[in-house]
């Protein structure tokens, strides 16, 4: 866990959270799925003139209400309540009742008709007339579809299922013109085409449900990846966003983004101040003892460039993971950036972005910092030839202390960097681990943004799975949370990325595997369109390189 003295920002605690609930009505048409969405009064004070799904907040008379509603057996009481809500919201505001009699009519224009919406903002009003009428609430035709919780930075916060069900035949909605106006049937994607024409403002929770709502075909598929969902019913996602600047305007996103690791590890309150545009001018600064500096070597293979760490502070002096490229204005910056003290430069392995930088760097240092590392095996490619000055031991540990002297509880503290040993991408490969922050310098063993390239015969596919293994058992003994690497925004959720990311190497193995035996007597360049088929043709040349590794794997586990 981050030491709270390395944090950026000053601690904020967000606004409370309220508990709503909101539901997407649905039908199908033979254009496909279209939803029923409502423009918010332009005075409201939560996401004024946005178009919405109906919805509100959940009431305590809504649990009161199970009497009136219908629950399926792996139906919770939770999820019932919250239908309830949802049911009753869209009653008042836009006059739709998911309700049936007891012989399974649903409810009628005609029952609707002669129902009071004003007395409906109390429970038991609605339920009551509900009743009257002989009707009970349809809540086991209500499934959840999703979970979102309002952003950290916001004033108003909600904590929200997203309900999904299928709007009953032979009613009409009609809005109630107070909170709600111009109710409409859109289908998800001309929804999305809209709001980017700026003719249909949505919200980000809007915006990100329509996305995942555009990929069915019919209602019923909806229904039934919500009520069979793998582990139960529930959420097919959850999430609660995290909000930055780019382009110095507001950017919101969720857990699966990129950005959002960064932003839990600078922001981690929702503090919407940290600028995300990748530049190679300034360093970033991520912690108080952390700082990013991108080289300007943008590409296919390094994304928006290569990432240079700088690690320490004043007090304790500089270590300088990555050097880069041997740049002269980007190693000028990491000079500048720590005021020339450096004290020692690691580089992650030896790769032509990563490590060339290390001797022009320690060159305009008057300390002359030792260039640590691993030594380039036998198999290197030409270009990725390095021989650092000592190498380092695995577990080697590298500190970075203040000369106050002990007992001040003004001084700074240590900084520790583990060495760990991580072949696979490159036989010399290896990433460090900031102890006392639980942050994990991966180098390009683990990525954001983009798959890790296995190149043999200096790449090996089973050292790399088992260093994935290794940096696993590392960030649960270490309580990682972040992983900075060498290309990319910081990840969080160490450990789930690990494992997403060995999960992803082992599917496109099977799939290699699989074009194998198909064509038996086939090459590797008949295997890559199928086993990648699903990456576009022009990275097929870089996808080649991870493809023999995975062949090579296959074929030594086949001769054992």
């Amino acid at each position: 866990m981050v030491r709270s003295a390395q944090l950026l920002h000053s601690p904020h605690e967000p606004a409370p959270l309220r508990a709503a609930a909101t539901v997407l009505l649905l039908r199908d048409t033979p254009q496909g799925v279209e939803v029923l969405m409502t423009r918010r009064s332009s005075s409201a004070s939560f996401a004024p003139g946005a178009y919405v799904f109906p919805g509100g907040r959940i009431d305590e008379g809504d649990a009161a209400a199970h009497a009136m509603a219908t629950r399926r057996p792996t139906q919770s009481l939770a999820q019932l309540t919250q239908a309830v809500a949802a049911i009753r919201e869209s009653f008042e505001e836009l006059g739709v009742l998911l309700a049936r009699h007891a012989d399974g009519r649903p409810a009628s224009a005609e029952d609707i008709a002669g129902m009071d919406r004003s007395t409906a903002a109390s429970t038991v009003a609605f339920a009551e007339q509900c009743a009257a009428r002989g009707l009970r609430l349809a809540t086991d035709q209500v499934f959840t579809l999703a979970h979102w919780i309002t952003d950290r930075d916001l004033p108003r916060r909600f904590d929200v299922p997203f309900l999904v069900a299928r709007m009953p035949e032979g009613q009409v909605p009609a809005a109630d013109e107070a909170e709600q106006f111009e109710p409409c049937w859109v289908r998800p994607a001309d929804a999305l085409a809209r709001h980017a024409a700026g003719s249909f403002f949505m919200i980000f929770p809007t915006l990100r449900t329509l996305e995942r709502l555009a990929v069915y075909a019919a209602v019923d598929a909806v229904l039934d990846a919500c009520a069979n969902r793998p582990g139960g019913e529930g959420p097919l996602w959850t999430s609660c966003p995290r909000a930055g600047l780019l382009n110095g305007k507001e950017a919101r996103y969720m857990e699966s983004d990129s950005p959002f690791g960064e932003l839990a590890l600078v922001c981690p309150d929702g503090q919407m101040v940290h600028a995300l545009d990748w530049q190679s001018a300034h360093p970033v600064p991520l912690l108080a003892n952390v700082q990013r500096l991108t080289a300007p070597n943008p590409g296919v293979m390094t994304g928006p460039g290569t990432n240079s760490y700088i690690v320490g502070d004043a007090a304790t002096g500089y270590l300088v993971i990555d050097p880069g490229p041997d740049d002269a204005e980007h190693i000028g910056r990491l000079w500048r950036a720590t005021g020339g003290d450096v004290r020692m430069i690691v580089c992650t392995h030896s790769h032509a972005d990563h490590s060339p930088g290390a001797a022009p760097l320690q060159a305009l240092c008057s300390t002359q910092p030792p260039i640590l590392g691993l030594p380039a095996a036998a198999t290197a490619r030409p270009s990725a030839k390095f021989s650092p000055e000592r190498v380092l031991a695995d577990g080697e540990r590298l500190v970075l202390a203040p000369a106050t002297a002990a007992g001040d509880d003004s001084a700074p503290r240590t900084h520790t960097l583990r060495a760990i040993h991580t072949p696979g991408h490159a036989a010399n490969h290896l990433c460090l681990l900031l102890e006392e922050d639980g942050l994990l310098f991966s180098g390009d063993h683990v990525l954001n943004g983009s798959t890790t390239v296995v190149d043999p015969p200096d790449g090996n596919m089973n050292a790399y799975l088992d260093s994935l293994d290794k940096l696993d058992a590392a960030c649960a003994e270490g309580g990682v949370d972040f992983i900075l690497p060498a290309h990319g925004y910081v990840l969080g959720n160490a450990r789930g990325a690990i494992a997403h990311l060995k999960a992803h190497r082992l599917r496109r193995e099977a799939r290699i595997a699989d074009a194998m035996r198909r064509l038996p007597q086939g090459t590797p360049e008949d295997w890559l369109p199928l086993a990648y088929d699903d990456v576009p043709p022009r990275m097929w040349p870089v996808a080649a390189r991870s493809l023999a590794a995975h062949v090579e794997r296959i074929r030594q586990s086949a001769a054992q």
